[in-house]
């Protein structure tokens, strides 16, 4: 038999074992064949290095494919958006993610385990180019080994331990080698770090770089993931977890270890100080200072709206920046009117996501605190009306008629994320009124649902709130994809690590190694106080001093959690975040079997609307999470028999 048609043979074989590490590392027998004329020239190198980076934009930020879009508690939909609108991440929020049809399924013979194995191709034959210009060398290696690190930690957040691919096996390895264990979940960091480590050193800068190597990892995008994964290393879900005391890989050797090391928070402290000192040396900053708009608040917005941008890969807040496959405006800017008359109509847009009371209740007060913990803001009447008179609010907040209690005297951050009933909702020109889109909810109304009943066929909004991030308010509803292109750029990336998340970072490992008192009290505060400034919010100190119930609560490291997890979950809402910390914190179990709450959408009238002021009732009955099963994602049942790899506990 000669060499093709064993190749041949070899690979068919191996497409019956779909599973991961050795199995995937094997190379088709066209690339065997094909490397080495792949590899000849510069151009061909560069075509190899698209094709392993492809896999980043799909795993970040597509409401198809990454699963912390729609699969936590930050969005809301019915049956319209899960079967209709096809958004299958949302099956996992309701509790039905499978062992025999994983939803976000990347351990598969197609999926990370492959785009792996294009890593090490490429680090293995990379040096053979024989027409890279001075310097690509050590770059483009960097580079690669850099996104190689980014592939593994998206494995680690999902299956905890896995199998690390340090090269690719030989194709004539027998099927007893191309058995893969899975490595001990601290390995696994290490060898994560250690890629990011061997790159750093080479990687360019983001100013240093050409514009059609931005896509590519950065210095600062590498020293800001390595941060990260650090402070995942050290949460509590990777970090003296009971729950896997007893889990061990097939060779019977244990995957976690028990006990709690405080060291790994200080590990992950003195990284992200790493991290933001790069940043801030190279003029990284967050944004603000806008003047665009007509009143200071609305200033204020737009800062933060424009946070999570980096049109054409600029941005002085975007660390680690990705194009991504964004589509999810289509369903959560709201469905105005039938007509093509009305400015804000568009036939494209669905409108059937928004979001529910735990996020509207999440964000602060104007004061900066939590709304149960403001003296001066009436928490018990948060369900009743009331009337705006402060001017401040203009444009933002209807001061012509009652608006629901809860709405009222919120932070900019508020106003900002959430569209709920009696606000505006700027669609089109910053300084044009004209295009300043009034909540109008009440069925039949401006964005109320048109039918009388909640009907599966339709795109209605379950609970009266919608989401206003990841859109941009000076883009009208009108042709708002096309729009959104000539008004901004033709490449609109967002950002997977901002500046605003490593002081976020920063606050959460240094009060967690040392609490509020530590000689690194001064790094917890100012981060936070950075981006309460931005907010438009008074600091921490005199929030918690002047305004809150338990003035004391910032002087402990309970404490400090509390307000920092709490922080965190309002500056990165609706940006994919909230999924991973609910778990890595291990407090999922606790937030995500709250079922989703909202308004009576079919209300005709304030009282019918707001359920006689009573509070907020179940829209969704479906949410449900169990500990500790869904902490870890199943692996496909199928590729745990065939490939002999151990499933995650309680698949």
């Amino acid at each position: 038999m000669n060499l093709k048609n064993i190749l041949v043979g070899l690979a068919g074989m191996l497409l019956l074992f779909p599973s991961c590490n050795k199995y995937l590392d094997i190379t088709p027998e066209d690339d065997i064949l094909d490397i080495p004329a792949i590899f000849e020239t510069r151009d061909g190198a560069e075509r190899w290095m698209k094709d392993v980076y492809a896999g980043v934009s799909v795993l970040y930020g597509g409401e198809y494919s990454d699963p912390a879009i729609l699969g936590g508690d930050e969005y809301v939909g019915g049956q319209h958006a899960r079967a209709v609108s096809y958004h299958s991440m949302f099956y996992i929020s309701d509790g039905l993610q499978s062992s025999v049809e994983p939803y976000g399924n990347l351990w598969r013979f197609d999926g990370l385990y492959n785009t792996i194995r294009y890593c090490n191709t490429f680090l293995d034959h990379i040096s053979e180019v024989y027409n890279l210009y001075e310097g690509e060398l050590e770059t483009w290696t960097a580079e690669v080994k850099a996104v190689k690190a980014f592939y593994y930690f998206e494995m680690v957040k999902r299956y905890g331990p896995i199998v690390l691919v340090s090269e690719n096996i030989d194709v004539w390895a027998s099927l007893d080698e191309m058995r893969g264990t899975r490595t001990h979940i601290d390995v696994c960091f290490a060898e994560i770090v250690t890629l990011l480590d061997e790159a750093i050193p080479d990687l360019k800068l983001m100013a240093e770089k050409d514009p059609e190597r931005y896509q590519y990892f950065s210095k600062e995008a590498a020293v800001a993931l390595k941060a990260k994964v650090l402070l995942f290393q050290a949460s509590p879900l990777f970090n003296g977890n009971a729950f896997y005391r007893d889990f061990r890989n097939r060779n019977g050797e244990q995957l976690f270890k028990p006990d709690y090391d405080a060291e790994k928070w200080k590990a992950a402290a003195e990284a992200i100080d790493e991290a933001i000192a790069l940043c801030e040396q190279n003029g990284y900053e967050l944004i603000s200072g806008n003047k665009e708009t007509v009143t200071p608040l609305l200033n204020t917005m737009r800062d933060l709206e424009l946070s999570i941008w980096s049109p054409n890969y600029k941005s002085t807040e975007g660390i680690m920046m990705v194009s991504t496959s964004d589509l999810l405006y289509r369903n959560t800017l709201p469905s105005v009117g039938t007509s093509s008359s009305n400015i804000h109509y568009d036939p494209n847009i669905y409108g059937d996501i928004g979001t529910n009371i735990k996020m509207v209740e999440t964000f602060y007060t104007k004061n900066g605190l939590p709304i149960d913990q403001d003296n001066t803001w009436d928490y018990e009447r948060r369900y009743t009306l009331g009337r705006e008179n402060n001017s401040y609010y203009k444009n933002v907040v209807d001061m012509a008629n009652d608006v629901l209690v809860l709405h009222l005297n919120r932070e900019p951050r508020f106003y900002a994320n959430i569209a709920a009933p009696g606000t505006y909702w700027q669609r089109g020109p910053l300084k044009s009124t004209y295009y300043n889109l009034l909540m109008e909810t009440y069925r039949g109304q401006a964005v109320g649902i048109k039918q009388d009943h909640i009907d599966p066929n339709y795109p209605q909004n379950l609970t009266g709130y919608w989401v206003k991030k990841n859109s941009r308010c000076e883009v009208p509803i009108n042709n708002y994809s096309n729009q959104l292109w000539s008004t901004v750029g033709s490449v609109l990336p967002k950002s997977a690590i901002r500046l605003a998340e490593l002081y976020l970072m920063q606050a959460e490992a240094w009060n967690e190694y040392e609490g509020p008192d530590g000689a690194n009290r001064a790094k917890i505060f100012d981060s936070l106080n950075k981006i309460r400034e931005r907010a438009g919010i008074p600091t921490v100190e005199d929030s918690w001093t002047k305004y809150s119930k338990n003035p004391l609560k910032i002087t402990t490291k309970e404490g400090m959690r509390d307000i920092i997890r709490q922080e965190r979950s309002i500056e990165l809402a609706f940006e994919g975040h909230r999924f991973w910390d609910l778990r890595r914190w291990k407090i999922a179990q606790t937030e995500l079997n709250k079922k989703p709450r909202g308004w009576n959408v079919l209300g005709r009238d304030a009282r019918e609307y707001f359920n006689n002021f009573e509070g907020p009732s179940v829209v969704w009955d479906k949410a449900e999470f169990k500990s500790p099963r869904d902490y870890l994602f199943p692996i496909k049942s199928e590729e745990v028999m065939i490939s002999g790899v151990v499933q995650n506990p309680e698949w």
